[in-house]
Order: structure tokens, then sequence, then C-alpha cells
């Protein structure tokens, strides 16, 4: 397991736009595996490569589903409607949220991890995961499309009991 160090928001290589993979090198992989461990690790569900410096279009994420986790090179958004607005936060933006409006429903295209043509369809959470991750490989922030203001968010790893105290005894 190797953990990658997550930028944060003001790092200038989160707002450049990443370059295709053209064929995956053994460093890729590495980095994939990487991206996935320090994802996990951070408690995230999705990460894109230029969150850990690196300027390819290869994206993680895993929501929980049946499928996760999901590895997209090359992803494109190919189809999106309906829409969704919600609280919506960022590895690279910690401590913070902010309320977002996205497509409900979105359809990308995207090389797996052995390079092949892969096609993934998404609702509600999945959907504003692809293009919260996509959009990092565009150089762009979740940030730019916040309403109002962004607010503090504690996820603290206690558990509250049954009266709303998370305090240990």
């Amino acid at each position: 397991m190797a953990l990658r160090e997550i930028r944060i928001e003001g790092d200038p290589i989160l707002y450049k736009v990443c370059k295709p993979v053209e064929k995956l090198s053994d460093r890729q992989k590495v980095l994939i595996s990487d991206m996935l461990d320090t994802m996990y690790e951070a408690n995230g569900v999705g990460l894109a490569a230029p969150q850990v410096g690196v300027l390819r279009r290869i994206v993680v994420i895993d929501v929980g589903d049946e499928h996760g986790p999901y590895i997209l090179i090359n992803p494109e958004i190919i189809e999106q409607d309906g829409e969704q607005t919600g609280s919506e936060g960022c590895l690279s933006v910690p401590g913070k949220a902010g309320t977002v409006t996205r497509p409900n429903h979105v359809v990308v295209k995207a090389l797996d991890e052995n390079m092949e043509e892969q096609t993934y369809e998404g609702e509600g959470l999945l959907a504003r995961a692809f293009c919260h991750e996509i959009d990092h490989l565009n150089g762009h922030m979740y940030t730019e499309l916040v309403q109002g203001d962004l607010v503090d968010v504690n996820y603290d790893d206690d558990e509250e009991d049954e009266d709303g105290d998370t305090s240990e005894e």
C-alpha cells in the first residue's frame, strides 16, 4: 500500500488540463493502485490523478455499489440529463463542502485498466462523482460551481451514540 500526497486547492497542478493516456505503463498501473489506496485511506469516493500531482486522464471512484471500484482512463461524458442539487466535498478542499447542481444521470465512456473501452451509466451519487472527477481532469474544481458559500464540515471517525454524544467515556 502506497499513499500519495493529496494536493490542496491553490496548488497550480489542480488547474491544468490533463494529458490522455495513450498506453498504460507499469508506472501508471502503480499510480492507479496508489490512487485507490489514497482514496480509501482518506475516506473519499473519488480521486483524479492531478489530485496526487500527475497530469494524466486517470480517475478512480468507489461509491460502495456492486461494481466499484471504477477505474476510468481517458473518461468522457457522452450523455447527461436530469438535475440534482446537493452537498459536495473534495479531498483537495479538506473540511469544506458546498451546494452544487449536477446532472442526475450521466453516461461515461472510458478505458478500463486493461485499456478496453467501457461505457458506464450513473445516477445520483455515482453521476455526481463521475462529473466531479472528470472536472478535475479538465483543470476545474467543484468550488467554481458552489451555490452560496462553502461550509465547514467535520467528518469524525467516532460514531454518535443514541443521544448524539460522541465523547468517549
